[in-house]
């Protein structure tokens, strides 16, 4: 893997937020020259500034709904690998903004494929989606790359759009390499997204108060963000020579890290051994969210020889390990970094 990135211009959209940054470090420590173009970062703390990546790649601040600078900047650019991460993430935020939503989702992917298309060389294009983007009927069933598409909430129907907009483009136009990619609940350090269940944790922890969780048996497939990580690499360069137009892998955890919000809460805790906060259940109506989500992830196994590694208390130690070694004031570049070989190696 390292040999196939080493030098080659790789362009991140998304590139400030949780997953982009962990993937632009990534790319930086095997070699690859890495571009970033998002928005600026909207949290704080934030990962992208804590470990300085404005300095470390060529990085442009531009909304992908605005089509004139982007299409500027790619040109520009000129990628030979683009890994689409810019969007909106939030389900609940979704419903309050609906139509922003889905402008970014799905007209702002529209507009990273067209300009990538009017480049004259066949650019290797991974699109990162959700594992939310199937039809969940609630059964329980583990989700595989053929399975319906649909949405309950707005953000899951603006990725199924994604989706359908994705596999569309490559077999109308055959111009570009393109898959997409489907991963479950990622968790990690650096996350400070609202209404993500590790920021709530972790602030909770560090203001000493009871943690409020909303679904508490809402189950998930939390899964470590370097096994993410490395997935996506693995992708990209297995979509650099594929021969299929079009396709798309999905890349969830192992089968015992699909566990209710409040298991993972209380494995959360007791790896701090904090049992004097309490667990405290949201009994205000909250906006509707799958109540189960699973995937299945032997295509890529098969196809790309990724598997998980990290189990969910695996996971949660490394994520755990971040946040102490940031609040302790250690340089948390290089425990990143640390992270990153550990795993890769």
């Amino acid at each position: 893997m390292k040999s196939f990135y080493k030098n080659k211009k790789v362009l991140i959209t998304g590139s400030s937020g949780f997953v982009g940054s962990w993937l632009a470090l990534a790319l930086k420590e095997i070699g690859a020259s890495v571009y970033g173009i998002s928005l600026i970062p909207n949290t704080s703390p934030s990962l992208f500034k804590l470990l300085e990546l404005e300095n470390q790649i060529d990085q442009k601040y531009i909304n992908i709904c605005d089509n004139k600078n982007l299409d500027r900047a790619i040109q520009e650019i000129s990628p030979e690998i683009v890994f689409h991460l810019a969007a909106q993430p939030l389900v609940r935020e979704s419903y309050i903004k609906i139509i922003e939503t889905f402008e970014v989702n799905v007209i702002g992917t529209l507009n990273v494929l067209e300009s990538c298309k009017k480049i004259d060389k066949n650019i290797n294009v991974i699109c990162i989606t959700t594992d939310k983007c199937y039809e969940n009927n609630e059964f329980g069933e583990r989700f595989k790359e053929s399975d319906p598409l649909g949405g309950r909430d707005p953000y899951s129907a603006s990725k199924a759009c994604t989706e359908i907009l994705t596999k569309s483009h490559a077999l109308s136009f055959k111009k570009l390499k393109l898959c997409t990619a489907r991963a479950g609940n990622i968790i990690g350090g650096g996350d400070w997204a609202k209404d993500r269940i590790i920021t709530d944790i972790v602030n909770s922890i560090k203001n000493k108060k009871d943690i409020v969780i909303r679904n508490p048996k809402a189950i998930r497939p939390w899964q470590h963000v370097i096994d993410v990580v490395n997935g996506y690499l693995k992708l990209g360069e297995y979509n650099d020579h594929k021969k299929e137009a079009f396709n798309s892998f999905n890349f969830g955890p192992l089968e015992e890290n699909e566990i209710d919000v409040k298991t993972l809460t209380k494995k959360f805790l007791a790896n701090y051994q904090l049992n004097n906060l309490k667990i405290i259940i949201d009994k205000n109506e909250n906006l509707p969210e799958s109540n189960i989500l699973r995937l299945d992830s032997s295509k890529s196994k098969q196809i790309l020889e990724w598997e998980p590694i990290l189990n969910i208390d695996n996971a949660i130690k490394e994520t755990a390990l971040w946040y102490e070694n940031f609040y302790s004031n250690n340089n948390i570049y290089e425990f990143t970094v640390n992270q990153i070989k550990k795993y890769l190696s």
